[in-house]
């Protein structure tokens, strides 16, 4: 009972009840006008071919310009109110600005640091080349010849690996998730980091405001601040329409002295650890890597943390630190000869999608085989075409989506984009023991991507995301045995499947597939 009251009574419940009521408010006003005065009538319509030109125009994708077009065009008015509130992934010029300051900054701090990309081209590498040189050019991100990551198939290892390591820190631990719940991973992590922080190491902590509006409240979070562990929060939400709010911090980030770093899909919550159930057996993956890489992750973060306190700090200090605590490079024990690795950042403040080029250079080089993990399949025309045209070229193209959905509309519009994947010759599995949240891509086992970034609308055009690209890494080995693993549990789709649903289902499909950039 108590559950129930919490979820009609919550933060988030209320504040987009709130959000509903205003919109009702307003167009309800607007209609009311247009059935008295005609001439709002008519403006109404008008407003709404300008803003279908508006959107026309956009540097955006077809797809998701058709979508918004459409919506405009069936319901003028709240088309186009919609629009405004939730279709414009720009930013705000204030914030834009703001965020530009920030990256501008903090970009010459990596552009400073000696990229690996030209080991690359000695070795002959040139789609890895073209790749590295893309990324510190667009990313602003460069490659490094790096330690070995370590990839995880089971986040409750990696959270064990984690601590351990936390456990070690000497000068500093930047934490950064987009969703917080209090249990057993949080009291673990709390513990160590309480300790850390007598011994005089800083801990830094970025967390999502609306990936935490219902799992923790601010009363928490000023409890956890008393032990001198420092918090941003990340784009507060608040009860009313705002453009901004489509714009979440979906990154997760875990750097320790600026030589380890963790990062994947996983979250601070027991879920992850199937602690807790939620959605049957949850499935997730991450990865561990050491060296000068790390210096990426320790950029990223504080670019991040210094946009949201509005301050622009000098990294170097631990930049200095990370390399001092490092051995020579040259000198790394067991660290393979060709293994590169690649930690990068995405985010809305320009119109380069470096998360989705960054999968889309991966399919098109393939030659072999490409592997996918993804919670969520929402894609474009564009990804969709280098998918088909990858299959069609005799590359195995294969994804795994969930078996059992986190959220069931969603699910429908993932399922929606199979039938014309399949018919291009992409194989499509669902996870038959619950919910995929891994956020993984291989191809020829010689690339490897992990870390946060769904192949749908909102991590390639709307969310911060981060990532790890490797390139003939050994653990790119052990995320193929995974897939493999996987493969053996998962359901492959048929196209019959895909035909036969009931024609409600197709239906409603159909007509969520039209508006797919909309969710």
């Amino acid at each position: 009972m108590k559950k129930i009251l919490n979820k009609i009574f919550g933060i988030l419940t209320l504040t987009l009840l709130s959000i509903v009521i205003q919109l009702n408010w307003i167009v309800l006003w607007v209609y009311v006008l247009e059935e008295r005065y005609k001439y709002v009538s008519i403006g109404a319509h008008v407003m709404a071919i300008i803003i279908a030109f508006i959107v026309l125009n956009k540097k955006t994708q077809v797809y998701n310009k058709m979508s918004w077009m459409l919506f405009i065009v069936l319901v003028p008015i709240l088309g186009c109110m919609c629009y405004f509130i939730f279709g414009r992934s720009e930013l705000t010029k204030k914030t834009r600005e703001k965020l530009s300051k920030t990256h501008n900054y903090y970009k010459k701090f990596l552009m400073g640091e000696k990229s690996d990309a030209e080991l690359l081209k000695l070795r002959d590498s040139k789609n890895a080349y073209k790749l590295a040189k893309y990324m510190k050019n667009y990313g602003h991100y460069p490659i490094y010849k790096s330690d070995e990551a370590k990839y995880y198939s089971n986040i409750r290892e990696l959270f064990e690996e984690m601590l351990l390591d936390i456990d070690k820190a000497q000068k500093f631990v930047f934490i950064e998730f987009f969703i917080v719940d209090k249990g057993y991973m949080l009291d673990r992590l709390m513990d160590i980091l309480k300790k850390k922080i007598k011994q005089g190491v800083e801990v830094r902590f970025i967390y999502d405001d609306i990936g935490c509006i219902n799992t923790m409240k601010t009363k928490d979070w000023k409890e956890l601040s008393k032990f001198g562990i420092q918090f941003a929060q990340f784009n507060k939400f608040k009860p009313i329409v705002s453009v901004v709010m489509n714009n979440r911090d979906h990154r997760k980030n875990v750097i320790i002295d600026g030589k380890i770093a963790y990062t994947g899909g996983f979250n601070l919550a027991d879920e992850y650890i199937n602690r807790v159930e939620r959605f049957g057996y949850w499935k997730d993956a991450g990865i561990k890597f050491t060296g000068k890489a790390v210096v990426n992750s320790t950029v990223m973060f504080l670019e991040m943390w210094n946009f949201i306190k509005e301050t622009l700090e000098d990294p170097t200090e631990y930049i200095e630190f990370s390399k001092s605590k490092l051995e020579s490079y040259n000198k790394i024990e067991n660290r393979k000869e060709d293994a590169f690795l690649l930690p990068y950042a995405d985010s809305p403040l320009d119109y380069e999608t470096v998360g989705e080029n960054v999968y889309l250079n991966v399919i098109n080089n393939a030659k072999k085989y490409v592997y996918i993990f993804t919670p969520y399949l929402i894609i474009d025309s564009e990804m969709n075409k280098a998918l088909v045209n990858a299959a069609k070229s005799g590359v195995d193209v294969r994804i795994i989506t969930p078996g059992i959905p986190d959220k069931k509309m969603v699910f429908l519009a993932t399922q929606s984009s199979y039938e014309p994947l399949i018919e291009g010759g992409v194989k499509i599995f669902q996870y038959s023991p619950g919910f995929v949240h891994a956020k993984c891509c291989i191809c020829d086992g010689k690339y490897g991507v992990v870390g946060t970034i769904n192949f749908d609308f909102r991590s390639f055009f709307l969310h911060y995301e981060s990532a790890v690209l490797m390139y003939k890494c050994s653990a790119i080995e052990h995320l193929k045995q995974d897939f493999i693993e996987t493969f053996a549990v998962c359901d492959k789709v048929t196209l019959e499947f895909t035909k036969r649903r009931d024609y409600c289902i197709r239906f409603l499909q159909s007509i969520l597939r039209a508006f797919a950039p909309l969710l």
